[in-house]
């Protein structure tokens, strides 16, 4: 009898060992497996059984060997047997048994893997380990899946830049011939580039050359960059980055020899060497434009190439001019423009040479528009935006405007680009929009703190495409410490299918004005308006519209009783006190109803309505008041803003430039009384001109009070004038408004690395100027011949006595009851001296700067500013520091 076996040993595999209860399971000795056959004699085979198998059935273990009843058994034949059972990685132990003809084949299973357990991973979560290993629940466990799996394990750590990683199997033995495999996970820590060397290079330095690549040297100051980290992709990206940046400096032969990256030492970091080749320096020679194309004059187009003879090489100039004349070959039609640039290369002279071919192409024309993907959004919603039809000319610039278009509704995927298909003749052009629906409504709620409304709650609720008609509808409500207000709001971009918007919008406003009185916010006037408003926009260019609105508003102004209003006459009837709050405030109390007509003209070609890059935005509206209501004014407004991307560094500047003025229609009449209340002006401070508190700039009224000595009189200076607390914020500080207003604004957004970018860290520096002028002077009190002030205050305080009002002469007469006899209920303060101060009514300039960074926190958007007052007027109340952050949960 001649018998074989073979094991295959798993916990003899590098790297895997068993565990069952924390202890390890000892696995049968190994039978060699490809054990030599011992010479026996030949018997035919007469039956062949299987013993040991639990899952599989015998005839499937027999078909994976070529032995069969009725052949003849040898040594040779059990190898090959062997061999094929050893293959199907579905046993951890086999062997095969002849008695005389009778062939018995033993098999021991691999387990079925129960589950797949991860240890360690804290840098890498499960979700982005399991999808990539071959090992599963329920599924046969083999040796060589486990290699592939920690194989791949330590793959996706070296591509975090983790080249320490280390993983060590295990498997815990359980019933039923199941096993749980671990993956035990050390990560180490993240290998950084340390340096990198540059050889070779003599025209450029190695800090200019490092400066042009993705990878940096791990430095402190890099703390937040990912691009510190060993990425052998980045690697390669960096040879070509090297590559494009002599090519733009005219050195067309050169090249990167080699680039090798070695581990140090201590094994944590890598040193990366660069050996360069640099070669000579070229300019352009001649260079020509060859078209064969009908409509194109070559000396024409020569002209305008933004490639001159004798300027240094440069191949980013090149790839740009190709560009140039695609896009040009496109707005006349052409849409399969092939532009070739053609090189001769002259060592001697150094110079390099280039014609641009156009090559023969048929003018195409729009044979079909297809929207495909689309399930909700309605195709006609797509189609509405695109700037060609069917049978028109092929432009260019009308897919470019097109693609610019649909981005822009914000239905679908980021990036969308039509696509241009070859339709059923060489002139003929099928344009494809394949969109991919991104969800439209919006369910917001949202919680934070600023410096301007302290502590903020808002909701909304809006369906930007709905029904899939593209229609918005709106409802927002938002509460602060200083403001409330709820709005319902409806927009149809396209009435009755034709290029005509029309909007409306309901509300309902709440708005406390304040002051500050020793460091504390007061409240002053009280302003609640409710309304709807109207608009309705035509097109006028394909940037241009032209909005109609009109608005009607019930505002009604009021001051709290008890702080600004008295009884002087002593009849019971309380009226606003100029004393307590000022002439400006006591005339801008009232209930009014506003009647407005507005006219904006709006221009806007930005390429993001979130974050434009580029673009401008120009907006200028007039609004009359007076059509009905109780006011009479007209209001121009205007805005301009403009964006540049400046090249591929990723700065963004932007200008803003703004201004408005408001002019009555009638008289009120009064001295000291302005002719536009009180509610219609115009406000300037943050977060309009940063550097400044909110209403922080223009006309304002200042109430001083003065030093007092020792017997409650009032200080007297050297210049035998009042001496006044001058602390700014012991001041009753009010700001009244303008009827003018400019702001200007530069900013300049500075892009950070990639692992700033991936925080959401956008920095930027700014200057901001802006000015509010053009009110009435007000009448103001002066207090400072020593009458005491009627304060209606709680009694109590030592410094307030009975008083009251002679009515014949006027004075301020200290008693406990009135001439009648009735108790004198009315309070004063002894000895208070004020007067009040006008200022900011100037259009001198109010300039700012400061630095900025915007974050897109995890707890919301957060804003940062520090600002230095370059210029101010006095009166002005500027602040150094401003913040506001939000949350959305």
């Amino acid at each position: 009898m001649l018998a074989l076996s073979c094991s295959t040993a798993l916990f003899a595999m590098p790297g895997i060992t068993y565990a069952q209860q924390q202890t390890a399971v000892p696995a049968p000795a190994p039978a060699p497996q490809d054990a030599p056959a011992v010479e026996a004699p030949r018997s035919t085979i007469r039956s062949i059984s299987v013993t040991g198998a639990e899952r599989l059935e015998p005839t499937t273990i027999l078909s994976y060997i070529r032995l069969r009843v009725g052949d003849e058994y040898t040594a040779a034949a059990a190898d090959e047997a062997l061999k094929d059972l050893g293959a199907t990685e579905l046993f951890a132990n086999f062997t095969i048994r002849n008695d005389n003809g009778n062939v018995v084949i033993n098999v021991v299973e691999n387990p079925v893997i129960n589950r797949i357990v991860l240890e360690g991973n804290k840098r890498v979560k499960e979700d982005k380990i399991l999808p990539e290993i071959k090992l599963a629940p329920r599924q046969i466990f083999t040796r060589s899946k486990v290699r592939a799996d920690v194989a791949r394990i330590i793959e996706l750590y070296k591509r975090q830049g983790r080249f320490a990683a280390t993983v060590e199997p295990k498997m815990v033995q359980l019933p039923q011939n199941r096993v749980d495999v671990v993956f035990e996970i050390s990560e180490g820590p993240k290998s950084k580039v340390r340096q990198i060397n540059i050889l070779g290079n003599e025209k450029f330095s190695a800090g200019e050359l490092r400066g042009e690549m993705v990878t940096k040297q791990a430095r402190p100051t890099r703390f937040f960059s990912s691009n510190t980290s060993y990425d052998p992709d980045r690697l390669a990206f960096d040879q070509q980055k090297l590559r494009q940046f002599y090519l733009t400096q005219g050195y067309a032969d050169f090249r990167v020899v080699s680039a090798v990256a070695e581990l140090t030492p201590d094994q944590r970091d890598f040193i990366i060497t660069y050996v360069v080749e640099e070669g000579e320096r070229y300019k352009f020679g001649e260079v020509e434009v060859e078209s064969q194309l009908r409509d194109f004059d070559s000396d024409a187009m020569e002209a305008l190439l933004p490639v001159n003879d004798g300027d240094w090489y440069n191949a980013k100039l090149v790839e740009d001019t190709v560009e140039q004349l695609t896009e040009l070959a496109g707005r006349f039609g052409y849409a399969f423009a092939d532009v070739q640039p053609r090189f001769k290369r002259n060592p001697e002279d150094l110079t390099m040479s280039v014609t641009f071919v156009l090559r023969q192409a048929p003018r195409v024309y729009v044979e079909r528009v297809d929207v495909n993907g689309n399930t909700l959004t309605q195709d006609k919603v797509v189609r509405r935006e695109f700037r060609l039809a069917e049978g028109d000319a092929f432009n260019s610039l009308g897919v470019a405007r097109s693609t610019a278009r649909i981005n822009s509704l914000a239905y679908f995927q980021e990036n969308f680009e039509i696509k241009q298909v070859e339709g059923s003749a060489p002139d003929r052009i099928v344009l494809e929009a394949n969109v991919e629906e991104m969800p439209t409504g919006e369910l917001q709620f949202s919680a934070g703190f600023s410096s301007i409304e302290q502590f903020i709650l808002a909701g909304s609720i809006r369906q930007r495409n709905f029904r899939g008609r593209g229609q918005t509808v709106g409802l927002s409500l938002n509460y602060s410490q200083f403001s409330r207000s709820a709005q319902l709001s409806f927009t149809e971009p396209y009435v009755f299918d034709r290029n005509i918007s029309a909007g409306v919008d309901i509300y309902r406003r709440d708005f406390r004005s304040f002051n500050f009185l020793n460091f504390q916010r007061n409240n002053t006037f009280e302003q609640a308006t409710t309304g709807f408003s109207a608009r309705l926009g035509v097109p006028l260019t394909e940037f241009m519209s032209l909005i109609a609105s009109y608005t009607l508003n019930d505002e009604n102004v009021t001051l709290d009783e008890a702080q600004f209003f008295s009884d002087p006459d002593g009849d019971g009837v309380r009226t606003c006190d100029p004393l307590l709050a000022g002439r400006f405030l006591c005339d801008a109390i009232g209930q009014r109803l506003s009647s407005i007509v507005g006219l904006n003209v709006n221009y806007n070609s930005l390429n993001s309505r979130l974050r434009p890059t580029r673009g401008a935005n120009i907006n200028a509206g007039v609004e009359f008041a007076g059509l009905g209501g109780d006011v009479r004014y007209v209001r121009f407004r205007g805005r301009a803003q403009k964006f540049w991307g400046l090249g591929r560094s990723g700065f963004i500047f932007s200008l803003l430039a703004e201004g408005g003025t408001i002019q009555p229609l009638r008289s009120r009449g009064g001295v000291g009384v302005d002719d536009i209340f009180l509610n219609d002006r115009f406000f300037l401070g943050e977060p309009q001109i940063r550097g400044f508190r909110i209403r922080g700039v223009g006309p304002r009224v200042l109430t001083k009070n003065s030093q007092l000595d020792d017997f409650n009189r009032p200080v007297v200076g050297p210049d035998g004038e009042v001496v006044y607390i001058g602390e700014r914020r012991q001041l009753r500080d009010d700001a009244i408004g303008g009827r003018n207003y400019y702001l200007a604004r530069a900013e300049l957004e500075i892009p950070l690395g990639s692992g700033a970018r991936e925080l959401g860290l956008r920095p930027s520096v700014w200057v901001d100027v802006g000015a509010l002028w053009g009110l009435t002077t007000p009448v103001l009190t002066d207090n400072t011949a020593g009458t005491p002030v009627l304060v209606p205050v709680a009694e109590g305080s030592t410094t307030l006595v009975p008083a009251f009002q002679d009515p014949t002469t006027g004075a301020i007469v200290t008693s406990p009851t009135r001439p009648d006899g009735s108790p004198n209920i009315r309070l004063i303060q002894q000895g208070t001296n004020f007067r009040e101060f006008f200022f900011g009514n100037s259009p001198s300039p109010r300039i700012t700067a400061g630095v900025g960074v915007n974050w897109n926190s995890p707890f919301g958007p957060f804003r940062i500013d520090i600002a230095q007052t370059i210029r101010k007027v006095e009166g002005d109340d500027d602040q150094v520091f401003t913040f506001n952050v939000g949350t959305q949960f």
